[in-house]
């Protein structure tokens, strides 16, 4: 099979998303099929490799795991049966605190945090599509970095099951984590090379 043999108006699982074998990566939202970006930027890459590695340095001797694209992460609805799930996506960096979601295929259910670095062409698709399965899932915190503005934007979710923004955060600025108490980040220091 080709991915040109797949009809992009069709409602897919998780069961049709894992025989595909195609070059291209794909994610799953809502059923739809969506084409990652080509291969991140040097800048992505480096703002990624920063952060994660951030992330499991202050994790060590925690409970807590930090994984990065490519990682599938699926979210699903009422069954974890993959005939059953319509979403599967791979998220840059994923912290999750809750190891029994762990499986050999990747993370079932939602990570504590998502980390989602902005490439051209996918703004819509993070900010949007992406958003609105997140606070679905429950997602504790969906953190999007922007590289080119060298902004970072933190969505929390309350009580009620819906996304709080964080202000604008820049270089200089220090994220924190209600997740990870006692995490400190000054965000120069995922910009400071880019």
């Amino acid at each position: 099979m080709e991915l040109s043999d797949l009809d992009f108006s069709k409602t897919y699982t998780y069961a049709d998303y894992f025989k595909w074998r195609f070059d291209e990566r794909l994610e799953l939202i809502k059923g739809k099929i969506f084409r990652m970006s080509p291969a991140p930027s040097r800048t992505h890459q480096e703002i990624s490799l920063a952060m994660a590695v951030k992330l499991v340095n202050y994790l060590k001797g925690k409970p807590c795991k930090v994984y990065t694209a490519p990682f599938d992460v699926r979210l699903p609805h009422n069954s974890n049966e993959d005939a059953a799930i319509y979403t599967a996506v791979q998220p840059d960096i994923c912290v999750i605190c809750d190891l029994s979601k762990l499986d050999d295929r990747g993370c079932i259910g939602a990570p504590d945090i998502v980390v989602e670095i902005l490439s051209p062409g996918n703004n819509k698709k993070e900010l949007r599509n992406k958003y609105d399965v997140y606070q679905e899932a429950g997602v504790k915190e969906y953190w999007i970095i922007h590289p080119s503005e060298r902004t970072f934007l933190k969505y929390t979710l309350d009580q009620e099951g819906e996304f709080q923004p964080s202000k604008l955060l820049v270089g200089g600025d220090e994220l924190t984590s209600a997740v990870l108490p006692g995490f400190a980040l000054d965000l120069n220091e995922i910009f400071e090379e880019n």
